[in-house]
């Protein structure tokens, strides 16, 4: 779908709407559409997202400036009608193609009046594509604002609904806001959060940006990291058979991230990574289990230190089910990064691990640990606050399961 996105600005000005009009674009470029940002005033900053400057849509525009000074003091003037015509011109022109337009904060906010009523003459001719109004704020609720809304057109544009228009706002509260402002029931208005960008929040390297797109991992409903290179002594077999209990136990989609590659120094170590994958074959892993050695094409299979480190903040927790340690560097490395530590039970990793890890015996059973392991992340707080997030407000995931439908299915408002 060709989708327009409308507002004031765009990127790069600052503003939680500019940057809602940001992810939005980057998320519907990803899933195939061709967004088409129509702003007063942005840059390009993607290939993918076409960026078209309407100076005034602006609205510190100096014409749009002159025009509300005298909306706010109550007088509607030729100079309004000449500037509203203005903008359908320009309006018709750059949206041209469009299958839908999304307009962020234009129909509640009085910033640019001119543009309002035109948008709303040109919806009311049909001359638009489908409209979608999304609404950030709503200038008749603002108690600072009374003194520029006036009785009648244009200020009565923004406290009602239009006909055909989809209602979109922010928040359930907003909702029950705009539906007493609009009077109209708040089923007829869809909610849709602002998201996150789990790569930037979370600092990931462009590696590790790219192992998470190719994996799907941010759809995983919990990933463990064992980070080691793939010798004997680090018992990954354990770890295999307690991934695929894990599975069972919690009906959950559980990954395991496997860092390194065979230890160097040992012709042995070949042949166990041959075995690993036939374990993880046997036991229906291969799309769970990942040997980021073996799963990442070749420029991709040498993780950095800053990739390393940046998988702690990737992952939910360390799983380090070794036979033998010298000490056991990764426990730390977990414990600053705040990721609950799950290890056997050995002096090395008890030294590292302190009171805080959570051990289990070498000879317990992979269904014995699974249960440990799904049981405590279970009561793990900030692991549930944070998959709440990662499974309900990323902005691909809003784009791809709330605004695409919405845009797709044409409801009205």
């Amino acid at each position: 779908m060709k989708i327009g996105l409308l507002h004031y600005s765009g990127p790069p000005t600052l503003g939680g709407v500019e940057q809602t009009l940001y992810h939005h674009s980057l998320a519907l470029a990803d899933l195939g559409h061709q967004p088409r940002l129509l702003v007063g005033q942005g840059e390009p900053f993607d290939p993918r997202a076409e960026v078209r400057r309407i100076p005034r849509l602006f609205s510190g525009h100096a014409e749009v400036l002159r025009v509300k000074a005298r909306l706010d003091a109550g007088r509607v003037t030729e100079d309004f009608g000449r500037l509203r015509s203005a903008i359908q011109e320009e309006l018709l022109r750059e949206a041209a193609g469009l299958q839908a337009l999304v307009v962020h904060n234009v129909l509640t906010l009085h910033k640019n009046l001119a543009l309002t009523s035109a948008l709303h003459e040109l919806q009311s001719q049909g001359r638009l594509p489908r409209l979608i109004g999304w609404h950030h704020d709503f200038a008749w609720e603002r108690q600072d604002y009374q003194s520029e809304l006036h009785p009648g057109e244009p200020w009565d544009l923004l406290r009602r609904a239009w006909p055909g228009v989809a209602q979109v706002v922010v928040s359930s509260a907003q909702r029950a806001r705009l539906a007493e402002l609009y009077m109209v029931p708040p089923e007829t208005i869809q909610v849709i959060p602002p998201g996150i960008d789990p790569a930037r929040s979370g600092r990931w390297t462009p590696q590790v940006r790219d192992l998470a797109h190719r994996l799907d991992l941010e759809r995983a409903d919990l990933l463990l990291l064992l980070p080691a290179r793939i010798t004997r002594r680090k018992n990954i077999e354990f770890a295999l058979e307690v991934l695929a209990a894990l599975r069972r136990e919690s009906r959950q989609d559980v990954r395991l991230l496997v860092t390194g590659p065979p230890g160097p120094h040992n012709p042995g170590n070949q042949a166990y990574l041959e075995h690993l994958l036939q374990l993880r074959q046997s036991q229906g892993l291969e799309r769970s289990a990942h040997f980021l050695h073996v799963d990442l094409p070749e420029p991709l299979r040498d993780l950095s230190d800053d990739t390393l480190a940046s998988l702690y903040l990737l992952c939910d927790a360390l799983f380090f089910p070794s036979r033998e340690e010298g000490f056991g560097i990764p426990l730390l490395e977990a414990a600053h990064a705040r990721l609950p530590c799950f290890c056997s039970d050995i002096p090395a990793l008890r030294e590292a691990g302190g009171t805080h890890a959570r051990y289990f015996s070498l000879n317990e059973s992979p269904e014995r640990v699974a249960a440990l392991l799904h049981e405590s992340m279970a009561a793990e707080k900030h692991f549930l606050q944070r998959r709440l997030v990662l499974q309900g407000h990323t902005w691909e995931r809003l784009v791809a399961e709330r605004l695409l439908p919405l845009l797709e299915g044409g409801t009205d408002g």
